[in-house]
């Protein structure tokens, strides 16, 4: 063995000490300074050589370890997820479960996301009038609601968001609030009720130059090709607190929603979203929108299901409702035009059952009024206002608030026949309440 313990008598001992270095060497006794440093040089080279040992055999044992599990993949799992996550995003955590297929955990920083597409997302706030009936008295005050929207271009004079129609829906004034708080007032230029979709206008004159510079006009992606599990990060005006920003990923698509009744196959997402997100924009992680969010559907029956409507459905629609002639503010009441029917709604539910097209059915055409002189009948069906779609009478209505009496229109019907429904486009002039009477 190795040590310093030397015998009792080791000192008395000459021939002994001798005898030990004729035995192992030819040199003579080490003095007793350089005997010191030799002596620790050895405890160096012990300690040395247990802790090779003990790492050998350490390593060893753990290579045991992850052979028999397959942890020993890891690392190449974890090299194909940094290696994937393009230059908008960082992965800053990866949590593995033994081996490459069972990643339990993914945290991804979102900031440059965030970065490239917040400046193209807008508050919208909708001043409407809300009524109600007290005693049987009509009682009307103002009201507003919250949602958001997405920059999808400009023209020569105008700023264009998209949005969903519910957000704008029965709007006596609309207002648009930028990224740097500014805010301007906006005007419907176009809506799809069917796709719950419409485009709004804000006059560029009236947006501050340094607001023009803050923001930006959206990139629009393939929602086509997405993959269900990759991110996806929702922006919009939650609970009409202002931006905010949640993450998830994509849980499903084609999502057909029982009741939804807009016809569209929907992206679903774990990103929270929550009352004023909708109309607000479903990114990748490229920060290209992705879907149109929506809290309508869904609602607030569940957590972790939120939806969207695919950037790539909606965007021949949205193209078309950036071409319609701004509709500018709701005229006064004494301009206010008249069509001069009844209507029944021919709800999702009527339409299936009986085989109806969706629209308003007109029950009655009044004498003299104008929908009577564009040739109207009882039991056609209207399906578009101007080039909008119409899915109710109050919505029909509502669309007539923005045309003052006299004004020229063109309505999309469903009109009977032998062979079944076939459309037909009329032009009428809008009357007045008054000439109705008369």
């Amino acid at each position: 063995m190795y040590g310093n313990n030397y015998p009792n008598d080791f000192d008395n001992n000459q021939n002994n000490t001798q005898g030990i270095y004729s035995a192992y060497q030819s040199t003579p006794p080490i003095p007793e300074e350089s005997e010191k440093k030799h002596g620790l040089l050895k405890k160096l080279a012990v300690a040395g050589s247990v802790g090779l040992c003990f790492g050998l055999f350490a390593g060893a044992g753990f290579y045991g370890v992850y052979s028999l599990t397959g942890m020993d993949q890891d690392n190449g799992a974890k090299t194909a997820v940094e290696t994937q996550a393009p230059a908008s995003a960082q992965s800053t955590g990866v949590v593995s479960a033994g081996n490459a297929n069972m990643i339990t955990a993914v945290t991804t920083d979102v900031t440059g996301v965030v970065e490239h597409a917040m400046p193209s997302v807008v508050s919208i706030t909708n001043v409407f009038t809300e009524q109600s009936n007290f005693f049987g008295q009509k009682i009307e005050s103002p009201n507003e609601a919250s949602g958001s929207g997405i920059i999808v271009g400009e023209n020569d004079t105008e700023l264009l968001v998209v949005t969903n129609q519910h957000v704008i829906a029965d709007a006596d004034t609309l207002y648009v609030q930028f990224i740097d708080g500014n805010q301007a007032q906006a005007q419907v230029k176009g809506y799809d009720s069917e796709k719950d979709l419409a485009v709004i206008a804000v006059p560029l004159d009236e947006i501050e130059s340094s607001t023009r510079d803050s923001i930006e006009v959206a990139t629009l992606g393939d929602s086509e090709a997405l993959t269900v599990g990759e991110p996806a990060v929702a922006i919009g005006n939650a609970l009409g607190y202002g931006p905010s920003v949640t993450t998830g990923v994509i849980s499903a698509l084609d999502r057909e929603i029982e009741g939804n009744g807009n016809g569209n196959k929907l992206i679903q997402t774990d990103a929270s979203i929550n009352p004023g997100n909708s109309g607000g924009g479903l990114f990748n992680i490229n920060g290209e929108v992705i879907g149109i969010n929506s809290n309508k559907i869904g609602g607030t029956f569940v957590e972790g299901m939120g939806y969207a409507i695919p950037i790539s459905s909606a965007r021949p629609i949205i193209e078309d409702l950036m071409s319609k002639t701004t509709k500018g503010a709701k005229v006064s009441e004494g301009e206010k035009s008249y069509l001069g029917i009844s209507g029944v709604n021919v709800t999702e539910e009527v339409s299936q059952m009986y085989g109806l097209p969706k629209g308003v059915y007109v029950g009655q055409v009044y004498e003299g009024t104008a929908a009577q002189k564009a040739g109207l009948v009882r039991g056609d069906i209207i399906t578009k206002f101007d080039g909008s779609s119409v899915s109710s009478m109050e919505e029909l209505q509502s669309m007539m608030e923005y045309y003052a009496a006299g004004a020229e229109v063109e309505i999309t019907i469903q009109q009977g026949s032998p062979g079944g429904y076939q459309e037909k486009k009329i032009m009428v002039v809008l009357g007045s309440r008054d000439e109705a009477e008369e």
